[in-house]
């Protein structure tokens, strides 16, 4: 998401910089009991829990619900993120990806992670007068909630209740295998904890958000990258009716061919080998017995035949998915988060399509991926996700591409994940104030204050609208237009259309393709 020197300083943050006035508040919910802060007139309550540890017997099983506590709950620190590698170690282990999957093998685990990791976070404007839109976001396919650019306290200082939640990632989130489908009932949801924690989040929302002043008729679901590739198959999802009532995409859209349940239980056998187990033979207390981070971290996307019977792509494309209002986009530079050889993006990528980017200079193949991964990962998707839902509610489509004015002339464009301390103005939670003033300057938190008012209109209203910006459209194909979020903002039709128009034709070979990769990810093993 950022550079070393940006880690580097997340470092500097963690460790400790300024102090606060904190003001002790407490207030009964239907949870129970539950105390926290409030700081500069909002209220935050840090590291709430919405169901049971997901540990033993409770692994690759639907996250169980708490009974209300009885005892005065201190919601003062973050809980723990769910499992998941070390970021910074990953050059220790071995990675192996195709399209629609990765696999990291031998990587240290993350040690602050834990299996007893499904928490919440909540930030509340003071004293509300009425109750007020709430924002529930999901992270990213790594991190957690308590990641500073996530904070929630310019939403709140908004009008807004923001939640972040933590849920299961990678293996432990997204698993097979048949012992496990064995002893489930022919009924109970397989392979998706990740969203079974997200909809168990969103349902506790539902139930308790009255009681830190939240509208829980007016919530808005936001994901980033993982986390809004998530809210796409939330979105064909038949139990998230009801709980979030609009929702926001960032770089989160990729077109997916689901995993079978076969294909995941025999993933899920050679998981089970690679953490020490016989494999198939492996039984379902064996599987839980063995420390998670015995396992390989991977975790395509599935489906089980039973909760989800079709894939994302195929509900979207068919129309049976939440009709509701929708924001969605991606940053010029998406394609910094490309997992393979840039060789491999660009032999793959089928003739016609490669054709449409002969005329452009670039260079080198590195370029040349990095540009195509962007248009098929993120802008083909999610322009074409735009135009299957154009009918229904309305779609606002948006192209973000501001880089910093310390890093410009440094990087290709905006990166995977730039957009967020944008749309958060978390700038000076993620910052320490001396760095801060060097890093980001006066144009930088214009940015930072048109992206912000953005997303806190949408989620107020439904309708994006940003300041000393023209009006934003709702998207239609015969216009094919979107907002590119940069300095100054402005309307532009038929961005890169000859691309991802391309790419959109090529729709069933990709998903033809990913079917392949997986195939031969089982064929060949992991690492053998």
């Amino acid at each position: 998401m950022f550079s070393i020197r940006r880690f580097l300083i997340v470092a500097l943050v963690l460790s400790g910089f300024g102090c606060e006035k904190h003001i002790d508040v407490m207030l009964e919910a239907p949870a129970g009991a539950i105390s926290g802060v409030e700081i500069d007139g909002v209220q935050r309550f840090l590291g709430i829990p919405y169901a049971e540890t997901t540990a033993g017997e409770n692994r690759w099983r639907p996250p169980v619900p708490l009974e209300p506590w009885e005892e005065l709950f201190e919601a003062d620190d973050y809980g723990p993120w769910c499992p998941q590698f070390d970021n910074d170690r990953r050059e220790e282990g071995h990675i192996f990806s195709g399209e629609g999957w990765t696999v990291f093998l031998d990587v240290p685990p993350n040690q602050d992670s834990s299996e007893d990791c499904l928490s919440l976070n909540i930030w509340a404007p003071k004293n509300a007068d009425v109750l007020k839109p709430v924002m529930v976001f999901l992270h990213g396919n790594a991190l957690g909630s308590s990641y500073p650019a996530y904070d929630g306290t310019a939403f709140a200082q908004d009008g807004i209740v923001m939640v972040s939640i933590n849920f299961r990632l990678h293996t432990m989130g997204n698993f097979a295998h048949p012992a496990i489908t064995k002893e489930s009932d022919s009924t109970a949801p397989l392979v998706r904890y990740t969203e079974l924690d997200q909809l168990a989040a969103l349902r506790w929302v539902q139930k308790n958000i009255s009681a830190f002043g939240g509208n829980p008729d007016d919530v808005t679901l936001v994901g980033s990258s993982n986390g809004g590739a998530g809210i796409l198959q939330m979105l064909s999802t038949h139990d998230a009716r009801g709980l979030f009532h609009k929702a926001v995409v960032q770089s989160g859209n990729g077109w997916w061919e689901p995993v079978s349940l076969a294909q995941n239980e025999k993933l899920g056998c050679m998981l089970a080998s690679k953490a020490g187990l016989n494999g198939c033979d492996a039984t379902a207390s064996e599987l839980r017995e063995v420390p998670w981070y015995k396992f390989p971290i991977t975790g395509p996307y599935g489906i089980d035949g039973r909760t989800w019977k079709l894939g994302a792509t195929q509900a979207i494309a068919n129309g049976t998915v939440l009709d509701i209002p929708l924001l969605i986009g991606w940053n010029d530079y998406d394609g910094s988060s490309l997992r393979y050889s840039p060789q491999h993006v660009i032999a793959t990528t089928q003739q016609d399509v490669l054709a449409t980017y002969s005329a452009e200079k670039y260079e080198n193949d590195e370029s040349l991926a990095h540009t195509i991964y962007t248009d098929l990962h993120s802008g083909a998707p999610a322009r074409w996700v735009a135009h299957q839902l154009e009918g229904g509610a309305p779609t606002y489509l948006y192209l973000f591409s501001y880089v910093l004015s310390s890093e410009r002339g440094d990087v290709p464009g905006a990166a995977h994940g730039y957009e967020l301390p944008h749309v958060f103005d978390s700038w000076d939670e993620l910052l320490p104030p001396i760095l801060g003033s060097f890093l980001v300057n006066d144009e930088d938190r214009r940015m930072t204050d048109v992206m912000h008012a953005c997303w806190v209109s949408f989620i107020k209203a439904g309708t994006p609208s940003c300041p000393n910006s023209p009006e934003w459209p709702r998207y239609q194909r015969s216009t094919d237009q979107l907002m590119q979020l940069d300095i100054p903002t402005k309307v532009i039709s038929g961005y890169r259309a000859k691309h991802l128009d391309a790419h959109e034709r090529a729709l069933e070979y990709y998903l033809v393709l990913a079917n392949k990769s997986i195939e031969a990810l089982l064929d060949q093993g992991i690492g053998d």
